[in-house]
């Protein structure tokens, strides 16, 4: 599992020549930053970092708030049709995303927002199926004496979920994030449809692009690859001991 990082990392260190000369899996010697300096002056790598980290906060903001949201409605609140709602809205996890870019695109560019950022988040940004269930069963599983309880002390809606629902539930929501990062972090499909333009490439159509540019500068890909994994592992270990916890509350897997 680690040899795909390591290798990474290894190549971007390397020099063209060597890596051309030496066995793929050779530690480099010398090492060089050259490639990473190429990325940043050159190529203006810095460019997709910063656009992909703002889909990314605005996506986990949106996600968070909306998933929460709609999960504890589901969860708590008495309303017609609720459970109809729930399992019509859970059936659309069986629709593969790609059957839906074509609609979601002609919809995107009607309205005037091809290559810009709200393109890129608007049709994504407010919840999913699958955070939206697993947040209600874990919400389900908050004691109704503690809800109960705060509904006594005067709490309302909002602060019963606020201050008994939410700190319940910390180790799932934190895994939520870490899965909503990773998956918009990584996105391709449809930032590559929405926004080629330069000025609003995320770091995997960036990647991508000089892939196809210096289809023979392995090192430079290498170097875009590394600095796009670095995020996601440190991410991972910030959030490692709330993800184990979920597992070991809900059997997530």
């Amino acid at each position: 599992m680690l040899l795909p990082f390591a290798f990474s990392a290894m190549t971007a260190l390397k020099t063209p020549r060597q890596f051309a000369t030496t066995p793929p899996l050779t530690l480099p010697d010398p090492v060089t930053l050259e490639n990473f300096a190429v990325l940043f002056t050159e190529r203006e790598f810095w460019i997709p970092i910063v656009v992909t980290a703002q889909v990314v906060v605005v996506m986990v903001v949106g996600q968070l708030v909306s998933s929460v949201l709609a999960a504890y409605a589901f969860a708590t609140l008495q309303f017609p049709g609720r459970d109809l709602l729930f399992w019509v809205y859970l059936s659309t996890l069986m629709i593969p995303a790609v059957v839906t870019l074509i609609p979601l695109y002609v919809m995107v560019t009607e309205v005037g927002l091809k290559n810009t950022f709200w393109g890129l988040v608007l049709p994504l940004v407010f919840g999913s199926p699958y955070a939206i269930f697993l947040l209600r069963e874990n919400f389900r599983s908050v004691p109704g004496e503690l809800l109960d309880a705060a509904r006594l002390d005067g709490a309302g809606t909002l602060a019963r979920l606020w201050h008994v629902v939410l700190p319940l539930n910390t180790p799932i929501i934190a895994t939520l994030t870490l899965i909503t990062v990773v998956t918009h972090w990584n996105n391709f499909m449809w930032p590559s449809i929405i926004a080629p333009a330069p000025e609003w490439r995320v770091v995997t159509v960036a990647t991508a692009a000089l892939q196809s540019q210096y289809s023979g500068n392995w090192t430079l890909v290498m170097a875009a690859t590394t600095i796009a994994l670095t995020p996601l592992v440190l991410l991972f270990l910030a959030f490692q001991d709330q993800i184990t916890r979920s597992i070991g509350v809900t059997g997530v897997r």
